[in-house]
């Protein structure tokens, strides 16, 4: 690369100006403590040079920016040789021969496993800012990360799974600890977004070519077309080589790295580089500063130093945390030095010619350096350095995209906002963005701009193995048609017509042939249910035909939307009424209709009785009177012939709304004899499922069908439950009714159902409920990329019109019936037509007997309360209220009483007591003797005398008078003695 000379002076520049202030730093200050601190890199790669360099550049300028600090970190570089023997003898000579106060490095997750366990039992701080795997913590409490780990960046990686809606992914890693480390991670948030992992790629780190290719053959024949890599640099560079040779890195595949192959990508070589064009990649966000710009250059000037390494434009993210990290240990060695300056270089003593390899020493100054490390907070390079349990805290990650000879940021991703993009003309703001807004700035694999979907079909010429189930006796939906000459075999039918509709109008082609299911005799291969669990086991890739969607098959296979109705029904011979019953007369009402309108009959004659007894002529009489009565007012409503007269309000209240019932009744019944005499109607042999299974009928159902599985739920016996293959072997069932060796009925789903009524509907019916069921669905493997945009291709053609257009075809959607064109459904009236009717005039009979029930007693309070005071025994106050009750109330109604022209006054009905020595004014009221002796002296003119009457014990001395009425005092009630008009009576 060509670097300005206005850049190298620059660097040149700081450098000179760091070391004069480092020696000016020590020059002025002789008590200057000094902590030992360990690095411990592979210094033959380039991540491990680049870092060394950032360490020196780092401590140069935190030392140079702070010469009046009172410590100074000096530094033990190793080289641990990038392997873990290396490195974990380069930390046992550094804690126990240099008695190091700290440990930068190592390099590697897998070294920092062992590297944390000798800091443990020396109590040394191991400070790591390049061992990213998150199983790391919380191995020990002396283990820092001073990066972000990489379960930090599985958000991001999900996030952009979720946006491009790829349902399936390949994991892709290396068998390390800092491969295995992010796998659960990753697999919980991919979870979380509802993509499944379709495999996962377990390469060793010292893999062969041939091995990786022989992986990535493995993969290229799976539909899966996104791949997430979390590999080492060397082992990446390998992977994307072979991947671009075997033509996988073409358009429609999908290629996301994860933050450390892609930081370093600037160091590849230029063919690796042009291999993954197009890879997706995350990378923590680093923000930019003027502090960064003056960091780079440093780094440049570093670089031409040594020329075996090629400088960077681009800072690592590797290289901001080293600088960070020096700087955060030589604020906490500051700060322990102030606050302890006698902790440094104060370790037990240790046996050093101890046989124990790992007899270390006791460090003093180590645990106080872990706690000032781990409550540093500053702002560097990567951003404010703040550590959380042991670790670097989280930020926003970038989206990057490879494209030419480096990297193109497309996005920020953060965890509260989502993905975000840069403004170009302000640094470091972003703003939201819509998924249009971030694919049109990614360039795919193949130089594409189109979104990959994620999965392809055909896989190197695959065509999707289709199984087809055939029910025979319905070849208008599925037919299966073999050549004897050719042996080839042939498909039609309405679900065929459908299926290629559907297969037609996927934005993408997808090749696929049929294969009958059946075995190799070319009988059934088994149920519906032994297809699903083909399509599970994957023996095929897809299942079409009459396959109803239930919750036991869908936990095997996944189901596409319903192309067809679902439900069942039950199918019955055809049998009328015979209208020649004697009993016919009987049948417009059912049994509890019938019951329930005598009741209230009986009830309201009842309450009219109790209502009129006391005050209407009509209703008195004799007790055989009285009950004929109850009986006969209210069927006489029926023809509204009754002529006995209803003097109380209440009771014309009960006996209108009783007449309006008994009209609603009388026609009900009328229209219902007449349809019935006058129509013939149809009578399901039994109506009821619960009747059939009580009398222990047998019934039908199609063999395979899950139709057989309902009828078991049903509560149907196993041996009262027969399967059919053929419309003709159940239709020969039906007709034999609940004879021997034939069924009452056969219960099928919807379509079928309708097709084979519309050939024998002048024998056959439906009755009873439809059974909701879902409908008929394609069947594909569970998390097939297909049943998506399957079940939006059969959304789309039905919305169109499409659908209606194939069943027209196939003349289906409306099947024709050649029997009778009159067929009625027999139903009798039932109680719950009359439920409200009967209800209304219940209440309002009840509340009439109630008021005047409440009126009576209100009324002879005094008397009831004579009764009921009395010491006799309770069946005679039981008697003596009835005989009560049962007197004739003369105060109620005065003037109807009048005008009633059947009223007559017993002797035993008292109206008023008149004394013997008084007489009676009669002037202006007629008077009616009554209880009087038989002798009558004499009468004159409107006075009557009655002198010396005696008081016996027949009348005790007292006279009963009660008025009558003028139409009645005309006739005399008895003879009169004498001719004159005055007259006297004697006793």
């Amino acid at each position: 690369m060509n670097i300005s000379f206005h850049s190298i002076l620059v660097g040149l520049l700081i450098t000179m100006s760091s070391s004069l202030c480092c020696s000016g730093a020590s020059g002025g200050n002789n008590s200057v403590i000094s902590f030992q601190v360990g690095v411990v890199l592979d210094l033959d790669t380039e991540l491990g040079h680049r870092a060394l360099n950032c360490l020196r550049i780092a401590h140069s300028d935190f030392y140079s920016r702070h010469p009046n600090y009172t410590t100074r970190l000096v530094l033990h570089v190793r080289d641990s040789k990038g392997n873990v023997i290396d490195a974990t003898a380069s930390g046992l000579e550094l804690l126990k021969f240099v008695k190091v106060d700290a440990v930068i490095g190592p390099q590697k997750s897998t070294q920092a496993n062992f590297m944390m366990n000798l800091g443990e039992r020396a109590q040394v701080p191991i400070v790591s800012f390049s061992a990213t795997s998150p199983s790391l913590q919380p191995r020990t409490k002396f283990f820092i990360q001073t990066a972000q780990t990489d379960d930090t960046e599985v958000g991001a990686i999900a996030a952009i799974v979720k946006t491009f809606q790829w349902n399936r992914v390949v994991i892709i890693y290396e068998d390390s600890d800092y491969g295995n480390g992010i796998v659960p991670y990753l697999s919980n948030a991919l979870q979380y977004t509802n993509a499944r992992i379709a495999y996962k790629s377990l390469i060793p780190v010292s893999a062969h070519e041939d091995f990786i290719l022989k992986e990535l053959y493995k993969m290229m024949t799976m539909q899966t077309r996104v791949f997430i890599v979390h590999v080492s640099h060397s082992l990446g560079a390998k992977l994307f080589l072979k991947a671009m040779e075997i033509g996988m890195m073409s358009e429609g595949y999908v290629w996301i790295v994860t933050s450390d192959l892609m930081d370093l990508l600037p160091s590849m070589n230029l063919h690796v580089v042009e291999a993954m064009q197009g890879v997706l990649g995350v990378k923590p966000l680093i923000p930019k500063t003027r502090n960064l710009e003056l960091f780079r250059l440093q780094n440049i000037i570093f670089d031409l130093a040594n020329p075996g390494y090629k400088p960077a434009d681009i800072v690592s993210i590797f290289d901001v945390w080293a600088y960070d990290t020096m700087w955060a240990l030589a604020m906490a060695a500051e700060q322990v030095g102030t606050h302890y300056p006698e902790a440094s270089n104060q370790d037990t003593t240790a046996d050093l010619n101890s046989s124990d390899l790992f007899n270390l020493p006791i460090s003093k100054t180590g645990p106080k350096l872990l706690r000032a490390i781990l409550m540093t907070r500053f702002k560097g390079l990567s951003g404010i350095f703040h550590l959380v349990d042991g670790k670097l805290y989280p930020t926003s990650y970038k989206i990057l995209n490879v494209v030419g000879n480096g990297e193109k940021e497309v996005a920020v991703w953060t965890k509260s906002d989502g993905f975000k993009r840069v403004r170009h003309n302000t640094s470091d703001k972003f703003y939201s963005t819509s998924t249009e807004d971030f694919s049109s700035s990614i360039i795919w694999p193949g130089k594409s701009r189109a979104v990959p979907r994620g999965w392809e079909v055909p896989v190197r010429g695959k065509k999707l193995k289709v199984a087809v189930a055939v029910r025979p006796g319905f070849e208008k939906y599925l037919n299966v048609m073999r050549d004897s000459r050719t042996d080839a075999v042939h498909f039609s039918g309405y679900y065929i017509e459908v299926f290629k509709s559907v297969i037609a109008a996927l934005p993408y082609a997808v090749p696929y042939d049929f294969f009958h299911f059946e075995k190799p005799d070319g009988s059934c291969a088994g149920s519906y249910n032994d297809l699903i669990y083909q399509v599970f086991l994957q023996n095929y890739d897809a299942a079409i035909g009459d396959i109803t969607i239930t919750g036991n098959r869908s936990n095997y296979v996944d189901f596409t939307l319903p192309f067809a109705e679902g439900g069942v029904v039950r199918i019955v011979p055809i049998t009328y009424e015979d209208d020649n019953d004697m009993w016919t007369f009987l049948k417009p009402m059912k049994k509890e209709l019938w019951l329930t309108s005598i009741a209230f009959f009986f009830v309201t004659g009842l309450a009219v009785w109790i209502l009129e007894h006391r005050i209407s002529s009509s209703f008195r009489g004799p007790p055989s009177h009285h009950l004929g009565m109850i009986f006969y007012f209210p069927f006489s409503t029926f023809v509204f012939a009754h002529r006995e007269r209803i003097v109380s309000n209440l009771t014309r209240l009960v006996v209108v709304v009783w007449m309006f019932v008994v009209l609603i009744l009388n026609s009900t019944y009328t229209a219902s004899l007449s349809s019935r005499l006058t129509v013939q109607r149809l009578r399901p042999a039994i109506a009821d499922v619960k009747e059939l299974i009580r009398k222990g009928h047998s019934v039908g159902c199609y063999q395979g069908s899950f139709v057989c599985d309902i009828l078991r739920g049903m509560g149907f016996e196993e041996l009262k439950i027969k399967m059919y293959r053929l419309p003709e072997e159940y239709k020969e069932a039906l007709s034999y009714g609940s004879k021997s060796d034939s069924i009452s009925a056969f219960f099928d789903v919807v379509p079928y159902s309708k097709l084979f009524l519309s050939k024998y509907c002048d024998k056959y019916t439906i009755v009873g409920p439809t059974y909701h069921t879902d409908g008929f669905a394609f069947v594909f493997p569970k998390g097939s990329p297909l049943v998506a945009d399957v079940s939006r291709a059969v959304i789309k053609l039905t919305e169109i019109g499409e659908m209606l257009d194939i069943q027209q075809e196939w003349s289906i959607s409306d099947p024709t019936c050649n029997g009778p064109d009159s067929i009625v459904t027999s139903v009798s009236v039932s109680l719950q037509s009359f439920k409200g009717l009967f209800a209304i005039t219940g209440t309002i009979t009840s509340s009439c007997v109630l008021i005047f029930i409440v009126s009576y007693v209100y009324k002879n309070r005094s008397s009831l309360q004579q009764i009921l005071n009395s010491r006799s025994t309770v069946w005679s106050k039981i008697k003596e209220i009835a005989r009560h009750f049962d007197q004739r109330d003369l105060s109620s109604h005065p003037s109807i009483m009048a005008r009633d022209p059947q009223f007559k006054y017993p002797k035993a009905e008292v109206a008023e007591t008149v004394s013997s020595s008084q007489s009676v004014d009669l002037s202006n009221s007629n008077l009616m003797v009554l209880s009087l002796p038989m002798n009558i002296l004499s009468t004159h003119s409107n006075n009557i005398a009655v002198p010396n009457i005696p008081t016996d014990s027949t009348f005790s001395s007292s006279t009963a008078l009660a008025p009558v009425s003028s139409e009645e005092s005309t006739p005399p009630l008895m003879p009169l003695t004498g001719d004159n008009s005055n007259a006297q009576l004697e006793s």
